[in-house]
């Protein structure tokens, strides 16, 4: 039987990590304390930042961005996956799935944009010290924040226009735990060839610019400390990017690790699993990453902490 296309689809199936109801419990254990460590180290994070005076500076700001990103990151998929593990329902709105493309492309994309500002801002801290209080002001700060929504935003909107051309068939269910855009190209039953073409233009100019960005930014960095002649002088220097670089390196390399075994494996519940690591796992450990490397963090959040006691 051919399948007939459904203009008017009102809803998609989630089928998740797994269908075995005797794990559905431990998952929802287990994804809702990931959950809840990640919000709260990201709020704890906000408020240590803008309790703080010390911490109102370029770098500071930045951080207390991409930790209220990485909160509507995970908040973009992993609460309607608690409810269908909870109610055992797997079904999610056409509404619903547009929504959840749209916002996972906006904080993916702002993550990727202020990660490429605080490379920016570490580049003009070590390679330009004295200009740094002239170069990186207030203004420009929140001038590159609002540009960086911008951009995401529009990259959300570009991908909600692709998915909203789209028909699809009588099989709706994602092999999934949320609405990804690869997996919507396979249920479409209309052509995809011009749609996939650019989506993946969009995504090598809204990645491929940020990745080179932090790329530049850091060679200059190394340069410029390898000319220090102090290993003291080496090793501050090295030890204010270390956090940064660090939440690079897993940022982009679970997103890229989870697309290329997606690639290689034919299997979609396998790339289902890979995906956590950058949709729940990264944003959970990104607080732990500056705050055990970072002595003004640990610091301004034990003052917090016995405010609040």
């Amino acid at each position: 039987m051919e399948p007939q296309n459904l203009t008017g689809v009102s809803k998609f199936l989630l089928l998740g990590l797994s269908e075995d109801p005797e794990l559905l419990p431990l998952l929802f254990g287990l994804f809702l304390a990931m959950y809840l460590i990640t919000v709260t180290g990201n709020l704890l994070i906000i408020l240590a930042v803008s309790s703080d005076p010390h911490l109102h500076t370029p770098m500071y700001f930045f951080l207390s961005n991409l930790s209220l990103t990485d909160i509507g990151f995970i908040s973009t998929t992993v609460p309607k996956m608690l409810v269908n593990l909870q109610t055992q329902s797997k079904s999610i709105t056409y509404v619903g799935c547009l929504t959840q493309v749209s916002f996972f492309y906006l904080f993916g994309c702002l993550e990727s944009l202020l990660l490429t500002a605080m490379a920016y801002d570490r580049f003009v801290a070590i390679c330009r010290p004295l200009h740094y209080p002239v170069l990186m002001n207030s203004r420009l700060c929140g001038l590159l924040v609002f540009i960086s929504f911008s951009i995401s935003l529009l990259d959300s909107q570009l991908h909600i226009l692709v998915v909203s051309q789209l028909s699809f068939c009588t099989d709706v269910e994602i092999p999934h735990f949320f609405c990804d855009l690869p997996q919507l190209f396979n249920l479409a039953c209309s052509d995809t060839f011009t749609s996939t073409i650019l989506v993946y233009c969009a995504s090598a100019i809204f990645v491929g610019v940020p990745v080179s960005g932090i790329f530049f930014s850091y060679t200059r960095i190394v340069s410029s400390v390898l000319r220090v002649s102090s290993v003291g002088g080496k090793w501050k220097a090295f030890s204010t990017c270390g956090s940064h670089l660090s939440v690079v390196c897993l940022f982009y390399g679970t997103g890229v690790g989870v697309y290329l075994s997606s690639a290689i494996s034919s299997s979609s519940r396998k790339g289902a699993v890979a995906s956590v690591m950058y949709t729940m796992v990264t944003p959970m450990l990104n607080p732990f990453i500056y705050s055990l490397r970072n002595r003004d963090i640990k610091g301004a959040l034990r003052r917090l902490l016995s405010r609040t006691a």
